[in-house]
C-alpha cells in the first residue's frame, strides 16, 4: 500500500505550539517513530508537512532585520523551511528505521507548487501570517511591498494571498524515488509556491498554500491509494464545542462535503482537511483524517474519519 501521510504543526511543534530548535527535533523525533512503524510493515510511505511556526520564524527574522536587509520573499521562506524540516525528518527517520532494522532509503525534495498567475485570492490577500506588529513597524514593512491590515487593539497584521493549488510540478521526481524504495518527503508548506510566464518559465510569488489541498494533489500524482492527514484530534467532529459533539468515522464524501457545507468546520483549521479529504475521494481513493499516534489504527480502519467516494 502508498500512502501520503500530511503531518499537521502538532508533528513538529512542542504541546503548545512553540517551534524553538529543541522543541521541533523533540517532536520530529517522536513523530518519525509512528512513519518508522508503518514503513516497517511494509507501507510505501510519502511524507508531506505544514510549516507554519517555521515560516513565522523566520518573518520575525524579516521584521527585526528589515531596516538592513531586504526582506525574504515568502516562496524563499519555503524553501528554506522545507529543506529544515526535511532534513530533521530525515535524521530522525533514517534512525528509526535503523532501530527497527529496516534499511529503507530516506530522500527530502525541495518542491514546487504551480498555482494560477490570475488567481482571485492574489487581487484580494486576506490570509493573515506572522505576529501582530505597530503601526509604525508594519510601516517598514509596506515600504517593502508588504500588504499589512490593521486589525484593532491588537495592532497591524500581514495578509498575503492563498491561492488554489493546480499541480505538484516535481511530483514525477518522488514519484521515481518512491518507485526506487526510497521514503520521499516532499511538497512541504503546500509547495513552493510558482506562477509560469507565457514563454512557459516558472517564478515564485508571494502566497501560501494550503498544505492539505497540495497533498490531495499529491496524492492522485503519485498514485498512492490514499491520504492520511496526521492532526492534534482522532476524527474531524461535528458539533464541536456543544453537548451533541461526536466523531466522524466511515463517512461518504457526498455526506462530508454536505457537513461542510452547512458551516461545521472550521475554515482555518479542519475545513482545509475536510476538503483534501473529499477532493482525494472524488478521485476514487481514500483518506482519513485522525491524531499523529492513530495512524496505524486509522489505516486499519479502527479509528478516525475515513472517507470513500
Amino acid at each position: 500500500m502508498r500512502v501520503v501521510i500530511a503531518l499537521g504543526g502538532n508533528a513538529m511543534t512542542a504541546p503548545d505550539g512553540t517551534a524553538r530548535p529543541d522543541d521541533q527535533q523533540r517532536a520530529i523525533t517522536a513523530a518519525m517513530e509512528t512513519v518508522a512503524d508503518l514503513v516497517a510493515a511494509g507501507t510505501e510511505v510519502v511524507l508531506t508537512h505544514g510549516n507554519g511556526p517555521q515560516v513565522g520564524n523566520l518573518l520575525v527574522k524579516n521584521e527585526l532585520a528589515a531596516g538592513v536587509v531586504p526582506p525574504v520573499p515568502l516562496d524563499w521562506c519555503g524553501a528554506q523551511t522545507q529543506g529544515t524540516i526535511g532534513v530533521l525528518v530525515l535524521d530522525a527517520l533514517d534512525a528509526a528505521l535503523a532501530r527497527r532494522g529496516v534499511g529503507k532509503r530516506t530522500a527530502a525534495l525541495v518542491s514546487r507548487t504551480l498555482v494560477d498567475r490570475d488567481d482571485p485570492h492574489f487581487a484580494a490577500p486576506s490570509k493573515p501570517i506572522g505576529r501582530y506588529l505597530t503601526a509604525e513597524e508594519a510601516r517598514v514593512m509596506i515600504q517593502h511591498g508588504q500588504v499589512w491590515q490593521d486589525r484593532g487593539e491588537r495592532g497591524w497584521r500581514r495578509v498575503v494571498a492563498s491561492p488554489e493549488p493546480r499541480q505538484c510540478l516535481d511530483a514525477a521526481a518522488a514519484r521515481t524515488l518512491v518507485d526506487a524504495g526510497y521514503v520521499v518527503v516532499c511538497a512541504g508548506g503546500g509547495g513552493v509556491p510558482v506562477v509560469r510566464h507565457d514563454d512557459g518559465s516558472l517564478y515564485g510569488v508571494e502566497a501560501v498554500i494550503d498544505k492539505d489541498l497540495t497533498a490531495a494533489l499529491l496524492t492522485e500524482a503519485l498514485d498512492a491509494d490514499g491520504l492520511v492527514i496526521a492532526t492534534d484530534v482522532d476524527a474531524a467532529v461535528v458539533g464541536w464545542g456543544s453537548a451533541a459533539a461526536r466523531p466522524l468515522g466511515e463517512v461518504s464524501a457526498a455526506e462530508l462535503r454536505a457537513l461542510a457545507d452547512s458551516g461545521e468546520f472550521a475554515e482555518g483549521s479542519m475545513g482545509p482537511k475536510v476538503e483534501a479529504a473529499c477532493r482525494v475521494a472524488a478521485s476514487g481513493r481514500w483518506a482519513a483524517i485522525t491524531s499523529l499516534d492513530q495512524i496505524a489504527a486509522a489505516l486499519a480502519g479502527r479509528v478516525g474519519t475515513r472517507v470513500a467516494s
